[in-house]
């Protein structure tokens, strides 16, 4: 034992009751899924059944690693239903080249290039001095800082992690909170952070996980949405979703004519890397903004940053190991899981359990948006779509609604659960400073969540369609 009473790096972890359960009810549904005949299901669809069904228990108790899970599903994938086989598989059965090559889809390419602008953001600084930029004008009012940290922390997470964002913005923000006298106004500012980057996060399809997945899920289907054609159906929503937290947050927390003064110190770094690093991003980014122009999809593009920053050595090795690998691997299963839910025709399975076609478009997609909000609230954003991308489109192809539209609405759906300290990662964080007590996030994340849902479902799919959107 270690000084501190802390285990050896050596030592396993010991499993808590929850995992232990989930390996149990996992190991169990898993087996019954292969051993019990399931009408209408094919040997190899039943083989899927039990995989998802394995999935969806270690997913949601956390059993094992998150990312555990993700490549546990590819590897039982090869095992069970590709060509290559343990097991008898039909003739239309897919190569294991095809389940293995989902870990180097084009989306993880794309998000592989963003987490390197992140971190290289990082490394120099940028994003905390861009923050303490844009924050000055900004300053003398609390209720126009709020205003100032929700519009940049909601920025900046379209193109960097939503946590590493919170990350930052709390670096930026803390003389901000000391500045204010104890109660409800810090409260309003240290909340106005991981709202702002949840709901960031859904404006670019590198904001987040579940945007990732949608886009995987859907180039495996043979449906493509471009990175500014994201942003075109997306960005509504987020200006108005911001707009209401900020004057809810405001209004609650935040007493009219509360004094703030910011004293914020931004010194960028001009070294040549700093500067050859500066003019990769921008071009990344102007390249992504402009892609019906020049033709070039976004996921070719993410890889450019990637060999320009490797290949000028403003990044190296190093950079490349601290990227978050866990997340992209995570989205890599949640490709594979549709892949193979497609493939052994699990959703024309699922298909006939209910009859989704009675339900209308419009009473089908809030059904999924709840439940996507649902899993997502108690769970892993990325976990939930995961699961639920691939049988939401599964259901949408079948009684023929607007896939794009349903991926795009489950996936921002994931992201707009925010009401408990475990819902998402800057939620965790906020938590963290002591200054967000868990009423205050709850009632908050669930007033915001609701509005945000009741946008998505109703009023952005009729803008959308006014708009000729995809």
């Amino acid at each position: 034992m270690q000084a501190g009473g802390q285990q050896p790096a050596s030592t396993l972890p010991r499993p808590t009751r929850t995992q232990t359960t989930g390996l149990t009810v996992g190991g169990l549904l898993f087996v019954l899924a292969l051993l019990v005949d399931v009408p209408g299901l094919a040997p190899d669809g039943q083989r899927m059944l039990a995989i998802f069904l394995l999935a969806i228990v270690l997913w949601i108790t956390e059993a094992i690693p998150l990312v555990a899970t993700a490549v546990l599903v590819i590897l039982l994938q090869v095992l069970m239903l590709s060509s290559e086989a343990v097991l008898p598989v039909g003739a239309d059965a897919l190569p294991a080249s095809d389940y293995f090559a989902t870990l180097a889809d084009p989306v993880i390419v794309l998000f592989l290039g963003g987490f390197l602008i992140a971190q290289g953001a990082a490394k120099f600084d940028l994003d905390r001095n861009l923050a303490a930029v844009l924050l000055r004008p900004f300053a003398g009012s609390a209720r126009a800082t709020v205003l100032g940290l929700m519009a940049i922390t909601a920025l900046l997470s379209m193109f960097v992690s939503n946590t590493a964002t919170t990350a930052t913005m709390f670096a930026v923000v803390v003389p901000v909170l000391r500045a204010l006298p104890a109660g409800t106004a810090r409260t309003g500012v240290a909340l106005s952070i991981p709202v702002a980057a949840n709901v960031g996060g859904i404006g670019t399809p590198v904001g987040s996980p579940p945007n990732a997945i949608a886009l995987g899920a859907l180039a495996a289907r043979g449906e493509s949405i471009s990175f500014v054609a994201w942003m075109a159906l997306a960005l509504p929503l987020v200006v108005l979703v911001l707009a209401g937290a900020w004057w809810l947050l405001t209004r609650r927390f935040v007493p009219t004519g509360t004094p703030l003064a910011l004293e914020l110190q931004a010194s960028f770094d001009t070294r040549p890397a700093a500067m050859v690093f500066y003019a990769v991003a921008g071009a990344t980014i102007l390249l992504w903004l402009t892609e019906p122009f020049h033709g070039i999809a976004s996921t070719t593009v993410g890889f450019v940053p990637v060999v320009a920053l490797l290949a000028t050595q403003v990044m190296s090795g190093d950079d490349l190991r601290s990227i978050q690998w866990p997340v992209l691997w995570l989205v890599a299963g949640g490709i594979a899981l549709g892949l193979g839910i497609g493939a052994t025709d699990m959703d024309v399975w699922l298909l006939q359990l209910l009859a989704w076609d009675r339900l209308g478009h419009l009473l089908l997609v809030g059904l999924l948006a709840l439940t996507a909000v649902a899993f997502s609230t108690v769970i892993s954003s990325s976990a939930a779509a995961n699961l639920l991308i691939p049988l939401a489109l599964g259901i949408a192809f079948g009684v023929g609604a607007d896939a794009v539209l349903v991926a795009v609405v489950v996936a921002i759906a994931c992201s707009l659960a925010m009401s408990l300290p475990i819902s998402t990662p800057p939620n965790a964080i906020a938590y963290a400073t002591g200054e967000v007590p868990t009423r205050a996030l709850g009632t908050t994340g669930l007033a915001v969540g609701a509005a945000g849902i009741g946008l998505l479902v109703l009023a952005m799919p009729p803008l959308w369609s006014l708009l000729g959107l995809p």
